[in-house]
């Protein structure tokens, strides 16, 4: 039996996706990059230092990827106000903690981002804990995260819940089973 269930934030507590593809959108092309938005779409979920280069190439990261995840962050900021909680989300979290499984938030979002999701799920009641993007040095799908998220509970026995094939990656590296969402 677990004791600890490790969930993704975004994507999986919080409906983020298609912000963060529309700011990314935007954030290329700003840059002169017009990629289909089925392909950024695809990569949300992997940490933003991988997905312009899975996104846009190796050499659109080495000559612009800083200035275009600087770009994502003036772009998401314009659309966060629009995030909202999935329906439910909240009550799965406490009816979880009431059933005396530790509950640890996993995101490599921002930290102005992380607490936004916080205060929208009433959060810093509910889990024990949670990451931002400082707590890992590698973002998914490499398992830092995971392992983190893990290690800040104390967790024994845990699964991860996540809603994209890297929040699934990231749980298998650490040797976390997983379910999406």
């Amino acid at each position: 039996m677990s004791d600890t269930i490790v969930f993704d934030v975004d994507d999986t507590l919080v409906d983020t996706n298609y912000h963060h593809a529309i700011a990314w959108y935007r954030a290329f092309r700003g840059a002169g990059v017009t990629p289909a938005l089925w392909r950024i779409h695809r990569a949300i979920g992997m940490g933003g230092d991988k997905l312009v280069g899975a996104v846009g190439g190796q050499q659109l990261e080495d000559s612009q990827g800083d200035d275009l995840r600087a770009a994502w962050t003036v772009e998401y900021n314009k659309l966060i106000g629009e995030v909202q909680p999935f329906e439910g989300a909240t009550d799965l979290l406490r009816e979880v903690r009431e059933r005396g499984v530790r509950v640890v938030l996993a995101s490599s979002g921002q930290r102005s981002h992380v607490d936004h999701y916080l205060d929208l799920l009433d959060a810093r009641k509910l889990a024990d804990d949670w990451t931002t993007s400082e707590d890992a040095e590698e973002t998914k799908p490499a398992p830092d995260l995971v392992q983190t998220a893990l290690a800040k509970v104390g967790a024994g026995e845990a699964v991860m819940v996540g809603g994209s094939t890297w929040d699934a990656a990231a749980a298998e590296r650490a040797g976390v089973p997983s379910f999406a969402c």
